[in-house]
């Protein structure tokens, strides 16, 4: 297990997702979760990517923290 402070830029590079702000910030453009919805379930995750933000959640891993910022911007 890594250890540390993940940042979103890392993040995204985990999730194989362009990591740069600007992809960052187009990502965040592009993508919102209603209500209730569940970050690791929303539709526009592929399978891999889903189980790793989910398995950071229940794991309480040292990604969860960057994970529940990430669920809180899709939301604005």
């Amino acid at each position: 297990m890594e250890t540390g402070h993940h940042t979103l830029n890392d993040l995204f590079a985990q999730l194989g997702l362009g990591s740069d702000d600007t992809a960052i910030e187009d990502f965040l453009g592009r993508h919102h979760l209603q209500g209730e919805e569940k970050l690791a379930r929303a539709e526009f995750w592929s399978d891999s990517q889903r189980k790793f933000l989910r398995d950071a959640i229940i794991e309480d891993s040292d990604w969860c923290e960057v994970v529940d910022e990430l669920d809180a911007l899709l939301r604005h």
